[in-house]
């Protein structure tokens, strides 16, 4: 997805007052970029204030450019989930059915494990605007699942529903029994997750699978 196509395209259209400047434009390119910064490293309760700073323009510009913060930061988190959703499709086109599965797996764990405002997003702190492309994600990692699956190169007790949660776990805190992970901790157990997802199964899944809100 270009630039164009994600949360600028979306902000300029949502913009009723024609075309925008070249300087208003270059100003929601900053807005964007320093909102995705920013709900990286802060989460998705940062201010409009502290994206209008990193990007450098007054909170006047912000809010005569775009309709609010909640706009800007669903146009963004829109955006950040549909490059792991093209991930996805991407990788539904490979051949090999674990290859694929591995391929999403990893982006999708490295998306949450680098941006806290992924992290609270998927976890349902945000409204009904990420709706349709949290619903494309379900999609496509069951796809993914049930293909690895039917292949007979993933266990076969596991539910997709499952993996969500799974994936989820890899992104772990940074500290934890006055033990401090280092840089890689995330693929460090992204690996032994899928280890234990490969099959054969050593022995079944207890219990059962989540279930749909």
């Amino acid at each position: 997805m270009s630039r164009r196509d994600g949360a600028l395209g979306e902000l300029l259209t949502a913009d009723a007052g024609g075309p925008p400047r070249a300087d208003a434009r270059r100003n929601v390119e900053r807005l964007v970029e320093a909102a995705r910064a920013a709900v990286a490293e802060v989460g998705v309760e940062v201010t409009a204030h502290e994206i209008a700073r990193r990007a450098g323009v007054g909170i006047g510009t912000f809010y005569r450019r775009l309709a609010s913060r909640e706009a800007l930061l669903e146009a963004v988190l829109n955006e950040v989930l549909g490059e792991a959703a093209g991930v996805g499709r991407r990788a539904l086109d490979d051949p090999d059915p674990w290859r694929s599965f591995e391929t999403f797996a990893a982006a999708y764990a490295r998306l949450r494990a680098e941006s806290c405002g992924i992290r609270e997003a998927v976890g349902g702190a945000c409204g009904s605007g990420l709706d349709a492309i949290l619903g494309e994600l379900q999609g496509l990692i069951q796809r993914l699942v049930e293909r690895a699956q039917a292949a007979g190169v993933m266990r076969a007790d596991l539910a997709w529903q499952d993996v969500p949660f799974l994936l989820a776990a890899v992104a772990t805190g940074e500290r934890t029994l006055r033990l401090r992970a280092g840089g890689e901790q995330w693929e460090r157990n992204l690996r032994v997750v899928l280890d234990g997802l490969r099959a054969p199964a050593s022995g079944p899944v207890p219990g059962e699978p989540p279930a749909a809100d």
